[in-house]
């Protein structure tokens, strides 16, 4: 895919047009987050009300910077993602969903502590790249889209890019040293 610009070229959720309604999450071990997900067809109605899910579930789901069709039931290649306001924002492209993503560069790799909705009792230590590009197709459009992106956005689209090859950060952490208890903060 030869992505067009750089960047979302203006597009937000609004551009899906349609109202999205609050889906269930699933937590490990169901089989769903453990399949890739097959590429979708940005343009399809069905992809178009899937994205508006995405994005009203993650909205209403406190933390949550990103969350993909994988992890609402959907085997899927399509995630939602906004860092908007987190403390360890650097780069900010704000509320967006990508179908078929996938990395092209990676490189500053650290390591970083992740957690996740669906398994939502840990928390692990995970190396990813500090700086990305990543190329995707915005739903609704299926206009083609790359960005370019660091820190903690960097690490959000990692993350939500391996929940549709079938991952987990439970995948990607060192080993068992590398896994916390979830601290809980009343």
């Amino acid at each position: 895919m030869t992505a067009e610009y750089v960047g979302l070229g203006g597009w937000t959720p609004e551009a899906l047009a349609t109202p999205g309604e609050v889906r269930a999450v699933v937590s490990a071990p169901d089989p769903v987050l453990s399949r890739p997900g097959p590429e979708v067809d940005p343009t399809s109605d069905e992809v178009v009300r899937l994205a508006a899910d995405l994005v009203a579930t993650m909205r209403v789901s406190p933390g949550c910077v990103g969350l993909a069709a994988p992890q609402v039931g959907v085997s899927a290649q399509m995630f939602a993602v906004d860092i908007t306001g987190h403390p360890k924002a650097v780069t900010v492209h704000g509320t967006f969903v990508l179908c078929n993503a996938r990395v092209v560069e990676a490189s500053r790799w650290k390591a970083g502590r992740e957690g996740c909705m669906s398994v939502p009792d840990l928390t692990g230590d995970v190396k990813r790249a500090s700086r990305l590009v990543v190329e995707g197709v915005l739903p609704g459009t299926g206009v083609p889209v790359r960005l370019v992106t660091d820190g903690f956005e960097a690490r959000a689209l990692q993350h939500e890019i391996d929940h549709c090859a079938g991952l987990l950060f439970l995948d990607r952490v060192a080993g068992a040293h590398a896994i916390y208890q979830r601290k809980v903060y009343l």
